[in-house]
């Protein structure tokens, strides 16, 4: 009776911890199986916003990739549209912005992503304008949602006072027919923007803000 005691005892310990082994890699995998590109902004021959030898982007894809290692790293299916120094015109045609542009709307909309997110900088003349804005087209219902989300989180954790903004005629968003927005993360042209954005923690910072605006869209 005892032995048989002493294996039930066990065999719920072990039941015990099997669940809790479970419920905590799920709990670290909480985008496992979601499908979500990124875009890095630019890239080759056109560098995006610049001042004097630091360009957009560069800043884009070091966010870009920072931002894919972490989505894998919580299960999620990740595709970049670059992953190196690069555009992605054919170099035949007349209008390689156009080009660029076209393919990699095709890549993402051939993906059936659940979601895609497109990395920016920004830059104006005078130097006054700051802070990380969202752009959505309201092509797709839930976009609207998405950057509302989006730019509460750039409000609470990265100051910005700016909101989001649709914009239906940016070629990229308009052409693409998953969720997705367009993140402007600074500007450029600002000298306290300019600082931060070059800063690895930063940057760090910034990628760890998407991440909760993806987790908290994809729980609505």
């Amino acid at each position: 009776m005892h032995k048989y005691q002493l294996t039930v005892i066990i065999v719920f310990f072990i039941l015990l911890y099997s669940t809790s082994y479970v419920y905590a890699k799920t709990r670290q995998l909480e985008l496992l199986g979601k499908v979500i590109y990124i875009d890095c902004g630019h890239g080759g021959s056109d560098p995006g916003a610049m001042y004097k030898d630091i360009m957009e982007k560069d800043i884009n894809l070091k966010i870009g990739q920072n931002l894919e290692k972490k989505l894998t790293e919580l299960g999620a299916i990740v595709y970049m549209t670059r992953y190196g120094d690069y555009d992605l015109s054919v170099t035949y045609t007349n209008n390689n912005k156009r080009s660029d542009l076209s393919r990699r709307a095709n890549l993402i909309n051939s993906s059936k992503a659940d979601m895609f997110i497109s990395i920016h900088l920004n830059a104006e003349n005078t130097g006054l304008w700051k802070g990380s804005q969202v752009f959505y087209n309201n092509k797709n219902k839930k976009n609207e949602l998405l950057a509302q989300i989006f730019q509460n989180n750039f409000k609470k954790i990265l100051h910005s006072k700016r909101k989001s903004k649709i914009n239906n005629d940016l070629y990229l968003l308009k052409r693409i027919k998953q969720p997705g927005i367009l993140l402007e993360l600074g500007f450029l042209s600002n000298g306290n923007d300019r600082y931060l954005l070059k800063q690895a923690t930063y940057q760090d910072k910034i990628v760890n803000t998407i991440i909760l605006g993806i987790k908290q869209f994809f729980e609505l």
